[in-house]
């Protein structure tokens, strides 16, 4: 039996840069390869180790994650919309997709179109409990429990009663609104978080924040429910 393969995208914005000195590509890897899936994982993409299509057409690879990146989602997708046609065909013919932060507001319409629904920041949005897209602390109820996780201009997830019925949400903030949630999408499934439940403890000390503890159980908790989800 094969090994599984995560693909994990990478460019110039993913990777540390003098404007964010997140390795957004880097601690996805590592909340991967630290999974119960025994996944290979692989980047792909401009600063990857291999064209992204040319990756996500090895028959092996179960699963495309877009990390976190600095800059905005429009900007992002235009960078990626090349490889639009062949990440949808991956996930509708059974892959899966997961989307940290960017990756989640890229799921959207108009984007990917992986989610039938949208992502919209949640900073801006009436009764947030964090008022600036600079990087901070926000709570989330993940499965019932209260966590605090970094944040840096994330998502909040929003979604119609007809795709409600079919997704599996993870955590709200504390207003109630979708933090994380794994719906179907043709054959596969994505799953997207607005925060990062992949931070090291290092991004917290690189912003003067204090580090409330590892949160990668939850992250590992998302890839669960996206590989057994549909």
């Amino acid at each position: 039996m094969s090994t599984p393969v995560a693909v994990v995208f990478a460019d110039a914005w993913t990777r540390p840069s003098a404007e964010d000195t997140t390795d957004d590509t880097e601690s996805v890897v590592a909340l991967l390869r630290g999974s119960r899936h025994g996944f290979e994982v692989r980047t792909a993409g401009p600063a990857g180790e291999r064209p992204l299509r040319d990756a996500l057409a090895d028959p092996d690879v179960v699963l495309f994650a877009y990390p976190g990146a600095s800059g905005d989602d429009e900007t992002a997708f235009r960078r990626l919309r090349r490889d639009k046609g062949p990440i949808r065909r991956f996930v509708r013919g059974g892959g899966r997709y997961l989307g940290v932060c960017m990756g989640a507001f890229l799921a959207e319409r108009g984007f990917l179109n992986l989610l039938d629904g949208r992502v919209d920041e949640y900073w801006s949005q009436p009764g947030a409990t964090i008022t600036s897209p600079d990087p901070g602390l926000v709570t989330v109820h993940w499965r019932g429990t209260e966590r605090t996780l970094y944040y840096q201009d994330g998502g909040v997830i929003v979604l119609p009663r007809r795709t409600r019925r079919n997704a599996e949400v993870l955590a709200t903030y504390p207003d109630g609104m979708i933090a994380a949630a794994v719906t179907p999408f043709g054959s596969g499934a994505i799953g997207i978080v607005g925060p990062h439940p992949d931070a090291p403890s290092a991004w917290f000390d690189e912003n003067d924040l204090p580090f409330p503890g590892d949160a990668s159980d939850l992250g590992r908790d998302l890839i669960d429910t996206l590989m057994v989800h549909g």
